[in-house]
């Protein structure tokens, strides 16, 4: 028996592939289909079931390209409705995979779908759960990404999980092992474990979500309570997962296209297109294109991509560091991203030594915001509202990224003003967007957060009412 977890960190996601006497299963396969092709050849295994744990809303799935190249089938969980050859599993369908059998578990409540596979060894013992967004490591799916004419509530699906947590999950021995979909880092859940891989009896200790004697009551208030809204692609994620999408190389086929200075300027001008520059926070602080987004590579890429452009029909112009191209064009796609047109050649250095104009973010050390700022100074805070609650500047204001467009009215359109979020990554951001809207009077704070507590600054975690 082969069980290897193939995680990407960029998504905080969790794909599996499963041997046993050369038949092989993929679990919730990312969109680019050639690492799981290439082990399954390497190890001389054919690849005959493909298990998906709901529709994904957070990345496009490679469930449909990896059946076409190989001819296994697809296997979603009971009531899930496909627009393509699909097995809709029965609640507690075996599946035999070489000595191995893989149990669906229906598991409702992240979505009406969800479902947890169970593996069984060659002697019929129970070894371990792909649970999908069922249960993560510390925390369980959130219960409001139903889709659009589902008529659920949120409070509905997490009575749903409840049930569901406790008669087809907590039953389950201590000893087996917990495969989750995501770790710390994802937008499925609100306090998800760094670890990704655990055992169903630490979580029945310290998960939440797991308590032995919870209400039903208790355990939909604490789902629940907090959870901000789902980023707007996430719907168009699903939507792509349900019904289709092209093929994972005909797009990178496609934009992969080289552009000159000249014809990237003409095609920003004559279309909607967005220059997106994914170099990194302090190259585009130093230089950039006016009007371009910076969203880094060397971070959360695709989900801040996901979140802060959303229209995953936008059509996209690349500035990249050089020979990081492809890898861009590969990540946007994992989020549905399919409209980059190409990438500007020789990258950011053509276009200034073209002699075209640039533009810059004005930036500062913490010590010198500490030095510049008084109690009337204007301060937004752009990380997450768990985040300022927990710690802040006392006059800063919550603004955050997630919903950077959402608070445009907050920001001063003359007076000078300053942002800071974590670590620098996210103001960065924050401040390429700003500058696209023709705000230009900030001030970014290097290093963030992190660096201003260091200066000695007050702070203060005392809740009081921010813009949110």
């Amino acid at each position: 028996m082969l069980i290897e977890q193939i995680y990407t960190g960029c998504l905080a996601q969790g794909a599996y592939y499963i041997e046993s006497q050369g038949e092989a299963a993929i679990i919730d396969p990312l969109r680019e289909i050639t690492p799981y092709i290439k082990k399954a050849e390497k190890n001389g295994a054919q690849i005959k079931y493909i298990f998906e744990t709901h529709f994904h809303a957070d990345f496009v799935s490679g469930h449909l390209s990896l059946s076409n190249r190989t001819k296994a089938p697809i296997v979603f969980g009971p009531t899930a409705e496909t627009h393509f050859e699909s097995i809709i599993a029965k609640d507690g369908q075996h599946f035999a995979l070489g000595e191995l059998t893989i149990v669906a578990l229906h598991t409702p409540g992240h979505t009406i779908e969800s479902t947890t596979y169970l593996l069984k060894d060659k002697k019929g013992k129970d070894h371990a759960i792909f649970s999908g967004d069922t249960l993560f490591l510390g925390d369980v799916g959130r219960p409001d990404l139903a889709q659009k004419g589902a008529e659920m509530t949120q409070e509905q699906l997490a009575g749903m999980l409840y049930k569901s947590l406790r008669s087809k999950i907590m039953p389950l021995a201590d000893d087996v092992i917990v495969y989750p979909a995501h770790g710390a880092g994802s937008a499925c859940g609100k306090n998800l474990s760094k670890e990704t891989v655990g055992t169903l009896g630490e979580q029945k200790k310290i998960n939440y979500a797991l308590r032995e004697n919870m209400t039903k009551a208790e355990f939909i208030k604490e789902v629940t309570e907090g959870l901000l809204p789902p980023p707007e692609y996430f719907p168009l994620n699903v939507k792509m997962n349900k019904e289709g999408y092209e093929d994972f190389e005909a797009v990178i086929k496609r934009s992969q296209k080289e552009y000159s200075v000249e014809e990237l300027e003409e095609i920003a001008n004559r279309s909607d297109a967005i220059i997106l520059d994914v170099r990194s926070q302090d190259e585009f602080a130093k230089g950039h294109i006016p009007q371009s987004i910076f969203i880094g590579l060397d971070g959360s890429f695709a989900p801040w991509a996901g979140a802060v452009i959303a229209n995953v029909d936008q059509p996209l112009l690349l500035v990249t560091p050089q020979g990081r191209e492809r890898e861009a064009i590969t990540r946007l796609s994992r989020v549905g991203f399919d409209h980059t047109l190409g990438t500007l050649k020789g990258g950011f250095d053509t276009w200034k030594n073209s002699g075209k104009e640039t533009d810059q973010v004005k930036s500062i050390t913490a010590e010198e915001f500490k030095n510049s700022i008084s109690e009337k100074t204007e301060i937004f805070d752009i990380r997450k509202p768990d985040e300022f609650r927990s710690e802040r500047i006392p006059q800063a204001l919550s603004t955050p990224l997630d919903f950077i467009n959402e608070h445009l009215n907050k920001f001063p359109k003359q007076k000078e003003f300053y942002i800071y979020c974590a670590g620098g990554y996210r103001s960065m951001i924050a401040a390429s967007i700003l500058k696209r809207r023709g705000i230009h009077n900030l001030l970014n704070v290097e290093l963030g957060f992190k660096a201003i507590k260091e200066t000695g600054i007050k702070t203060t975690d005392f809740i009081c009412p921010s813009t949110l």
